[in-house]
């Protein structure tokens, strides 16, 4: 037990690391965490681990977003409708988890993630900028596109559902609009707000209650004690890299975000198979 919760606020290190850096709030690493953390439930383990990663994302991305330059944030004018499209589909992926198995859910997670990467990899605008394209990252936000707000729908809809928060979808797609790194992920937190604020109160809807089953305690899907837990890491590191964020050349910072991608796939892959 003491074993595990170290490790929960190791990652929760690594959450707020990646929070800064890549704009995963949180589900993005923590999905399979729990999984591992909560196999002892058995089946629900992975609707325990979307339902407990929305809250660890919601904290993680709000606390990053306060912390962001203003300057940054005053381009989400632009976006229009995007988060209230991003709510509706957000709710609406998590109404989906209800009726869905959870080996679904599981599977469909390492599904979203190797076409991602196959995407990343394969189409260009992510990994190789035309010049054009990196002249303008220079004035971060100053030419680059914005996200159609009827997209905020799917998005929402497949984040919440996989418990990802938004940021797998919104940094590539800010990206190819001709954001920089830094200022996708940036971008990345608030957005991942308005998906997960909705799927949230829905997840504890379900269930509004304090239980206890196989030694986790719960307040209806989410674990009490794996959110606490990475949440006392997470928090500490966001504060520090926003006060001191690092310089990484835009071109290092979209090889490092693919980088983790595949290693976050490859641990959701072993923890499958290992079940199955």
């Amino acid at each position: 037990m003491v074993v595990t919760v170290l490790v929960l606020a190791g990652i929760g290190l690594l959450t707020g690391l990646t929070t800064v850096l890549f704009g995963f709030g949180g589900g993005f690493v923590t999905v399979p965490v729990i999984v591992w953390a909560d196999a002892r439930l058995g089946a629900d383990a992975a609707h325990v681990a979307v339902a407990t990663s929305a809250v660890v994302m919601i904290v993680n991305a709000f606390t990053a977003t306060v912390a962001t330059d203003r300057a940054v944030l005053r381009l989400l004018r632009r976006s229009g409708t995007l988060p209230a499209f991003l709510a509706v589909g957000g709710a609406a992926g998590a109404l989906a988890t209800r009726w869905t198995p959870a080996s679904v859910t599981q599977w469909a997670f390492v599904a979203y993630l190797l076409v991602t990467i196959a995407d990343v990899l394969l189409r260009p605008g992510f990994l190789h900028r035309p010049a054009g394209r990196t002249a303008a990252a220079s004035a971060p936000g100053a030419a680059a596109g914005r996200i159609r707000a009827p997209l905020g729908v799917p998005i929402g809809v497949a984040a919440s559902f996989l418990g990802v928060g938004g940021s797998v979808m919104t940094v590539p797609l800010l990206r190819r609009l001709g954001h920089d790194m830094r200022t996708a992920t940036a971008l990345a937190n608030p957005l991942t707000l308005a998906i997960a604020a909705p799927a949230l109160v829905l997840f504890f809807g379900e269930n509004a209650r304090t239980t206890a089953s196989a030694g986790v305690l719960l307040w209806g899907p989410v674990d009490l004690g794996a959110a606490a837990a990475l949440l006392a890491g997470a928090l500490p590191m966001i504060v520090v890299m926003r006060r001191r964020p690092p310089r990484i050349p835009d071109r290092l910072h979209a090889w490092s975000y693919l980088a983790l991608l595949v290693l976050v796939t490859t641990a959701m892959i072993g923890l499958s198979l290992g079940r199955t």
